[in-house]
């Protein structure tokens, strides 16, 4: 069945140097936790864990509520940040225990393991002068694929829809340092982080909700626009269910091949959440907004999608042309940008975006403390 996870070998990386190995068809890689003689009694032991036999699913959290069970399958999420406190270590090897075939005994042979060799870590991308808008961004999902998926049913990295821009862009430079496995709403964020240097790049959020043998299964993408033409940043297990090209001619085009992709693992595509375009200022305190347009697509016949999906492409190129909320700190000069922006690739201007023909009604919800990036609910 295409249902089972994928075979591929897994690395973790950090500032420290990274070990691998594979125990019959396990394939980790872990730095071992140590005691120091400094504030920090142990070092982070990064792992990740392929589960044979185990059904894995693509898992992003369901609004702020955050659904942490996706298809039948729990997952952890770690909310102490790096390095990974003993609590939430320990409770990541209880769940491999639970939801492994092998049990408790997978863990022990893996954590009783110490000789393991170094693996690489991947270099975060660097742009040409004269790479074209194609070339980066297959960079930037190679380099997102370089990363791996992560197997180990605990998400490293804490993704809270509802903070500011600036917040989920200071977890994006952390992905790059600590370079751990990510699922695909952690590839989201790292796909607008690493495309902030692309003003012409417009940046959207993709999501599905799909239905198999009574289950349902979410996944996201980061949708991108360009010379007019659409496509896709992402990762999953699925080779077809991530990145896609800039080379489909309209909104509809790129669900289509998503849709096909959908089938042929005998998943049936029951909504399609599409977000607004992102801001390319990393200092915004705006929030990303994650679904402008909530369409139930088997409900939904093929001229009404159609439809739908064209009136969400010219609301969103009205939001181009609308000022976003001003960055936290005022004093800051007006040429700063994103920190992978070339020096010499223009800020968008203002004279630049199309003028908007409607006035958006304010939104009232929570308000975003800019100080210490939380979002009080």
């Amino acid at each position: 069945m295409p249902m089972s996870c994928c075979g591929t070998s897994f690395h973790h990386g950090s500032s420290s140097p990274r070990r691998i190995i594979q125990i019959s068809g396990i394939r980790t890689c872990l730095n071992q936790p140590c005691a120091s003689s400094s504030s920090v009694g142990f070092r982070m032991l990064q792992t990740a864990v392929s589960l044979e036999g185990v059904e894995e699913r693509d898992e992003e959290p369901e609004d702020e509520g955050e659904d942490l069970r996706d298809g039948g399958i729990p997952f952890i999420i770690n909310r102490g940040g790096l390095p990974v406190n003993q609590e939430t270590w320990e409770q990541m090897w209880r769940h491999v225990a639970r939801i492994h075939p092998d049990g408790e005994k997978v863990g022990k042979r893996i954590r009783g393991t110490s000789e393991l060799p170094k693996i690489s870590i991947p270099s975060v991308p660097t742009f040409q002068p004269n790479a074209s808008i194609a070339q980066r961004l297959e960079a930037i999902q190679r380099y997102i694929r370089d990363l791996q998926y992560n197997h180990t049913g605990t998400q490293f990295f804490e993704i809270k829809k509802t903070r500011p821009l600036t917040a989920l862009m200071d977890i994006a430079k952390e992905m790059t340092r600590e370079s751990l496995p990510i699922k695909c709403l952690e590839a989201v964020i790292l796909g607008i982080y690493l495309t902030n240097s692309m003003p012409t790049v417009e940046r959207f959020p993709l999501s599905f909700k799909t239905q198999f043998s009574g289950s349902h299964f979410r996944h996201i993408v980061l949708g991108v626009h360009s010379g007019g033409r659409f496509g896709a940043l992402g990762i999953s297990r699925r080779e077809d269910l991530m990145f896609k090209p800039p080379e489909y001619k309209t909104l509809s085009d790129l669900l289509q091949e998503f849709h096909v992709a959908y089938q042929g693992y005998w998943h049936t595509l029951s909504k399609v959440k599409i977000g607004h375009y992102v801001s390319h200022d990393p200092h915004s305190v705006e929030q990303i907004e994650w679904k402008h347009s909530v369409l139930d697509v088997d409900k939904l016949s093929r001229e009404q999608l159609k439809k739908e999906l064209e009136r969400h492409t010219r609301d969103m190129r009205l939001k181009i042309g609308k000022t976003a909320p001003p960055s936290p700190t005022k004093d800051r000069r007006k040429d700063v940008g994103s920190p992978l922006r070339n020096p010499g690739s223009p800020m968008r201007k203002n004279s630049d975006r199309r003028p908007s023909v409607e006035k958006k009604p304010v939104q009232t919800g929570p308000a975003a403390d800019v100080n210490g990036y939380q979002i009080r609910v």
